[in-house]
Order: C-alpha cells, then sequence, then structure tokens
C-alpha cells in the first residue's frame, strides 16, 4: 500500500507542475514574440492533439465538433484528418549516453522488447541517435525492426553498454533533439513524425541549440515529442517531487498571466530540459524510477502514439508573429487535453504582396 501510494504521488507530481500547466486541460498561454511554435503548411495550422480521462487513459470516438480551437481569443473551424489503419510513421529513438546513463541502462534493458509492437509494424521506419557532449546517428531510418531491436539490446545489455568512445561528461539535451528534428524533417510529410526522448531532466553540454531553437525545430517538423526522463541523483527526484504543482488549485487559475507563465517556464528550463521541449509543444513528459516504471511508461508511449486526434484550422489572414492557440473540448466532462499551444507566422520579406 506504501509503495502504491508512492506511486501515486509520483505520479501527480509528472503532470502537474506549473509549466506543464498551458498544455494540459483547458488553457494554452503563449509568450512573447521571441518565442516561436508551430509552423502553418500551406496556411495550414496542424495541431495533433491527446485527449486523456481521469484515469491518464486515451479517449476514443471524438470527433472535430467535439472540440474548439482559438487563434488569438477568436474561435476557428476545425478539421480533423482520419488516422489510417497502416498511417507511416518515422520515429527516432533518442538516447542519452553520457553522463550517468550507464547506471540507467540497467532500468531500460526491456526497451527492444517494449518497442517491438512499434518498430515490427511494416509502415514504421526508425532510426537512432545517441548522445553525450556529442550527438551521434547510431541508425539510419530503417523499417527492419531486428536492426532496430538488436542495436537496443546490445546498448543496455550487450558490448555496447560499455562505449569508452566520445565525451561521456555530457548529456547535450538540446543538441540531441535539434539534430534528430532534423532528421524527422527530412521524412515524407504524410508521414506522422515522432521523438522519443530517454535522457536526464537537465542539460549538459549543449552548445549550438538553445530551448528557443529546439521548440522551433520541432514545431516546423511537426514532431510530437515523448521525454521519458531519470534523475541522476535521489535528491534531484526529490526536487521533483517538491515542485509538485497542480494548476487547478493556482490562485490564478486557468488565467495563468502569460508573462508569469514565460518567466516560470524559463526557470524551469534551466532545471528540466526535458520537460521543458516536451510541455511547451505539446508532447509527453514522464518521470521514471525503476526499470517497472520504464516499462509501464513504454506502454504508455506505445498507447498513445496513434491516440492523437489530428485536427487542423485554416487561419484567415494571419497577423505576423506569435499566435496564441486554446484547444479545449466543448464537454469536457473532466478530461484533459495536450495540444500545442501557439504557432509562428513569418515577417513577409519586403516587396512580396
Amino acid at each position: 500500500m506504501l509503495n502504491e501510494l508512492c506511486r501515486k504521488v509520483y505520479c501527480s507530481s509528472l503532470v502537474c507542475v506549473f509549466f506543464l500547466y498551458p498544455i494540459v486541460c483547458y488553457a494554452q498561454q503563449p509568450a512573447q514574440q521571441d518565442f516561436p511554435s508551430l509552423r502553418t503548411q500551406a496556411n495550414e495550422v496542424f495541431v495533433p492533439t491527446l485527449v486523456k480521462d481521469h484515469a491518464g487513459k486515451p479517449v476514443f470516438g471524438l470527433h472535430a465538433s467535439d472540440f474548439m480551437i482559438e487563434d488569438d481569443g477568436i474561435e476557428q473551424q476545425i478539421s480533423m484528418d482520419e488516422a489510417e489503419p497502416q498511417e507511416a510513421v518515422s520515429l527516432v529513438i533518442a538516447i542519452q549516453s553520457g553522463r550517468s546513463a550507464l547506471f540507467e541502462f540497467q532500468r531500460m534493458k526491456g526497451i527492444s522488447a517494449m518497442l517491438d509492437q512499434i518498430v515490427s509494424q511494416p509502415q514504421v521506419q526508425t532510426a537512432i541517435v545517441i548522445f553525450d557532449s556529442n550527438v551521434e546517428l547510431a541508425q539510419n531510418f530503417s523499417f527492419e525492426s531486428a536492426e532496430t531491436e538488436e542495436y537496443l539490446k546490445s546498448m543496455m545489455e550487450g558490448p555496447r553498454r560499455n562505449m569508452e568512445e566520445g565525451d561521456r561528461g555530457g548529456a547535450a539535451i538540446y543538441d540531441a533533439v535539434r539534430y534528430s528534428v532534423n532528421l524527422l524533417k527530412k521524412q515524407p510529410e504524410d508521414s506522422r513524425r515522432v521523438l522519443l526522448l530517454i535522457s536526464e531532466t537537465r542539460d549538459h553540454g549543449s552548445h549550438a541549440v538553445n530551448l528557443d531553437d529546439t521548440i522551433r525545430a520541432i514545431s516546423e517538423s511537426n514532431t510530437v515529442m515523448y521525454s521519458l526522463a531519470f534523475s541522476p541523483t535521489a535528491s534531484a527526484a526529490m526536487d521533483t517531487l517538491r515542485g509538485e504543482w497542480d494548476a487547478r488549485t493556482d490562485p490564478a487559475g486557468w488565467n495563468l498571466d502569460i508573462l508569469r507563465l514565460m518567466k516560470m517556464a524559463r526557470q524551469a528550463m534551466r532545471k528540466n530540459a526535458a520537460k521543458s521541449v516536451a510541455s511547451m509543444t505539446g508532447g509527453e513528459y514522464e518521470l521514471f524510477t525503476s526499470q517497472k516504471s520504464f516499462e509501464r511508461l513504454m506502454t504508455e508511449f506505445a498507447n498513445h502514439l496513434h491516440s492523437r486526434y489530428l485536427l487542423r484550422f485554416e487561419p484567415k489572414d494571419p497577423a505576423p508573429g506569435l499566435h496564441e492557440v486554446r484547444v479545449r473540448l466543448r464537454h469536457a466532462d473532466g478530461n484533459a487535453v495536450l495540444a500545442r499551444h501557439s504557432y509562428w507566422v513569418e515577417q513577409p520579406e519586403a516587396g512580396v504582396h
């Protein structure tokens, strides 16, 4: 019973920390104009949206008419793409290999088996990126699931587990995400682009990319990100627990001031890079502390992969700059919505009309 209570407290801390607030449930709050997110293609804004019930399970069977999307406070007409049974998926698995990652591999040793239900599908191509202070493409996109599973198994349990090449003292999370997203941008546009990031919480050693660059890259590629993080020390885990926050109990309620949100987000960025990137792009973030919790979260990742509603809207003559996007259900019934919360319109070039 004590273990179950701890698990519930731990899980609640993962989804209620303050800067996840703009994505979870009813409000998505944007920010200053130097913080771009979500691009438009052919004047359409693509908004992959996940709906969860009270238990955190995906909600199915909804239609475009069940959603409301507001662009800078103005309700938009929504369309929804029907998910194809054999939808193409481009998946990048980015795994930290530096710093304390070696000690976490024992908790992740079942990753190849856990991913089999995804990578073995004939329409899924997978690439593997590993990173310490540097980022390396370990496996380019491949439809051969056996190749992917063998590499992951050898990394967690076999000869690659004790890799000595590279600067093992770093964890360049932002660099790795940007690199991975650039790989995804080269994949077919009709392919669902997914990044699975497995890393510690804090960035150590990114030298070319910051948070804004990372979010812009994710947005421009229409990538959905899942972040499974480990805490290298017990104290870091306790920091996460002490940071437990629930938007529903915040005095500001769902009307959290945008500037306050950005201030909190910037502070959070310094503490938890993995969570910052996932939450600010409408992705998912979870923290694992054991092999059992890792396997549970991997199962959730597999279940959520095809569970997002593919919403779109077409803004009419959008002004250049950052636009706030608010996605909600017309009848929420206590369900939570995860979706991107802004998009960026580029300033037209001089002389272009």
